[in-house]
């Protein structure tokens, strides 16, 4: 039979392995969480760009129901101000 020791040389390293690896793992969750973010605000944005231009070419009552949930605006007119602005 074969008996191995660890000696506190790789007790150490395998203590420093598993903190690099654990904050690495979470560094990239980070990462991840702050992109799915990101994209979730540019697509809401590329949305709300393409529905005021649908809604000024075609003032349609369904364009304005999506576009009052995106942007929390309940007026006709507060919304065709708004997608005047964005369409400049």
């Amino acid at each position: 039979m074969r008996f191995e020791l660890k000696n506190n040389d790789q007790v150490f390293y395998s203590k420093v392995y598993s903190v690099i690896f654990i904050s690495s793992v979470f560094s990239i969750t980070l990462l991840l969480l702050s992109l799915t973010i990101n994209l979730a605000r540019i697509s809401k944005s590329f949305e709300v760009n393409y529905l005021c231009k649908l809604f000024i070419v075609e003032k349609s009552g369904f364009n304005f129901k999506r576009l009052s949930k995106l942007t929390n605006q309940t007026s006709k007119q507060k919304m065709w101000e708004l997608c005047k602005e964005i369409t400049k």
